[in-house]
């Protein structure tokens, strides 16, 4: 669509919009006196008719919400085209909303396009505040991610890991010194894998494999491919999309994103379907055993109540583990073995921890983590710095209520800017420094730090994150010397997302310790 095309659509649209404005004006006039009563957060100035603040917002959303925050407070409102949001940027302000208001902000924001990839939202990271999000979150709790079934996971966890090492190790040795290697691949394929395994248990345990599946150079069974694929597919439409905000471009549709977006889904939703029948056979044939995989459980739990748990609602819930739980914890890793790169003291110094603790005749593993305390201080820098989810997932109010004092009607959505809470100039000593130490000896406890979110719509995954993180960062660690690619700083720019990729793909350059040569030669 060229321009003059897009000034005509939008010109006709805005044309159409205050007609209806100026309708429902007459028809409402009471119902706006009384609202304009109402205190409402500030509002940046300059808002276009029709399009509200859209024209305000750069890329990365995070940075620009950031800065607008420090020209007009800490809770703003803004109109992003038809939706009405507001932005919260300070502690007590997030801790109000999610402690004193966390029911009336349960529901979940969702914009069309995003309707489309969750099942009409009925996901359960996307599912409406009620009956059936409970039932889906206690499953997920209780059944799917409890402290014992991530406990029974760490043995796969550290045979990918070990997968992993595995093949940087042979990198090294192919180039015959230091190889020049780009992690995010490498921590992708790793982060998907271990959920595709935990899931559908798409492959035998990594120690298993044969020399040609290395030929590849890659972690990932089929599954985890075609899943990939899948992603790559259906991500670049969630939440950019323009007609999400301006509701009558989506009758101008002209480059077929629907149809798009449909198509994606329906690949899938195919392959997904494709997993869950080959578990109802191995079922069927008596396979299994103990260690089931979730969709086994899920389909466990549908023998005893086919009407709640469908194929729909297995298909909806396990394309959320996935599909949340994959970026997230890939992108955690590369963001710290940046930090780390940046930061080569903290490295030797998490090094010489894990050489203390664990030694150099086995690999690190995830019952050695509780002991390892400056890993997890380096991790939990990590994510304050470079939280997974910068504005979290986006809540809607179910009621009027007020937020630092301001008056928040029903259906706005809710921004937690927890990018910018975490670097809080009044809360944290030099934010922007990436020091591990303030972690140490519970020197943070009780500030604000929710990279996982809060409230009952916390992240429930936050054990295997934390688990598979620290195994993965843990046995770069301790296995390989870590370099920047010709000296040279590593870009730390963020990216755009819901989980703000880098910028710029971590590439690093590796060798193998020369202490840990012996265990590495035995992988």
């Amino acid at each position: 669509m060229d321009q003059t095309t897009c000034i005509a659509i939008l010109s006709l649209a805005f044309l159409f919009h205050r007609l209806l404005r100026r309708l429902a004006g007459r028809r409402n006039g009471s119902k706006t006196r009384s609202s304009s009563l109402r205190r409402l957060p500030p509002s940046p100035p300059g808002a276009v008719p029709f399009l509200g603040h859209l024209h305000l917002i750069k890329k990365p959303f995070h940075g620009t919400l950031s800065r607008l925050a420090e020209r007009h407070g800490p809770v703003l409102s803004l109109r992003l085209g038809s939706r009405a949001a507001v932005v919260v940027t300070s502690p007590a302000c997030a801790r109000e909303c999610f402690t004193e208001h966390d029911v009336t902000f349960a529901n979940r924001s969702l914009l069309p396009s995003q309707m489309l990839v969750t099942f009409d939202g009925a996901a359960l990271g996307t599912a409406s505040y009620g009956p059936h999000w409970r039932n889906l979150r206690r499953i997920a709790v209780v059944q799917l991610l409890s402290a014992r079934r991530v406990g029974a996971m760490s043995g796969a966890i550290c045979a990918e890991v070990r997968a992993m090492v595995r093949r940087l190790h042979r990198a090294a040795a192919a180039a015959g010194g230091p190889a020049r290697v780009e992690l995010k691949r490498r921590l992708f394929e790793l982060s998907l894998t271990v959920l595709m395994g935990a899931v559908a248990q798409t492959k035998a345990a990594a120690a298993a494999r044969t020399e040609s599946d290395d030929a590849d150079d890659t972690d990932m069974s089929p599954e985890a491919q075609e899943f990939k694929r899948v992603i790559d597919e259906v991500f670049p439409y969630v939440s950019s999309v323009l007609w999400d905000y301006l509701p009558l471009l989506r009758w101008f549709d002209v480059f077929r994103v629907r149809s798009k977006i449909m198509a994606a889904v329906s690949r899938r939703d195919a392959f997904l379907r494709s997993l869950i029948e080959a578990e109802r056979r191995r079922m069927d044939d008596g396979g299994g055993g103990d260690n089931k995989s979730m969709i086994a459980v899920l389909l466990t739990l549908q023998k005893q109540e086919p009407e709640v748990y469908t194929d729909t609602m297995i298909t909806a819930f396990c394309s959320n583990l996935l599909g949340a739980g994959t970026e997230t914890t890939s992108t955690t890793v590369e963001w710290a073995m940046s930090l780390l790169l940046n930061n080569p003291g903290t490295l030797e110094k998490a090094q010489a921890e894990i050489d203390a603790a664990v030694g150099h005749s086995r690999l690190i593993n995830a019952d050695d983590l509780p002991r390892l305390g400056y890993l997890r201080c380096i991790i939990a820098e990590t994510l304050r710095l470079y939280p997974a989810a910068p504005l979290l997932l986006p809540h809607e109010s179910a009621a009027d209520c007020k937020v630092g004092g301001y008056d928040i009607p029903r259906g706005t959505a809710l921004l937690v800017n927890v990018y910018a809470i975490h670097r809080d100039p009044a809360v944290w000593e030099h934010p922007d420094k990436f020091v591990p130490e303030r972690f140490a000896g519970g020197k943070a406890e009780g500030l604000f730090v929710a990279p996982f979110g809060m409230g009952r719509r916390k992240c429930p995954g936050e054990a295997l994150a934390l688990q598979t993180v620290g195994v993965a960062l843990g046995s770069l660690i301790q296995c390989f010397h870590w370099g920047r690619p010709d000296g040279v700083e590593v870009d730390m720019g963020e990216g755009s997302g819901l989980t703000m990729p880098k910028a710029v793909p971590l590439e690093a350059v590796c060798s193998p310790r020369e202490i840990m040569h012996g265990l590495l030669d035995k992988l």
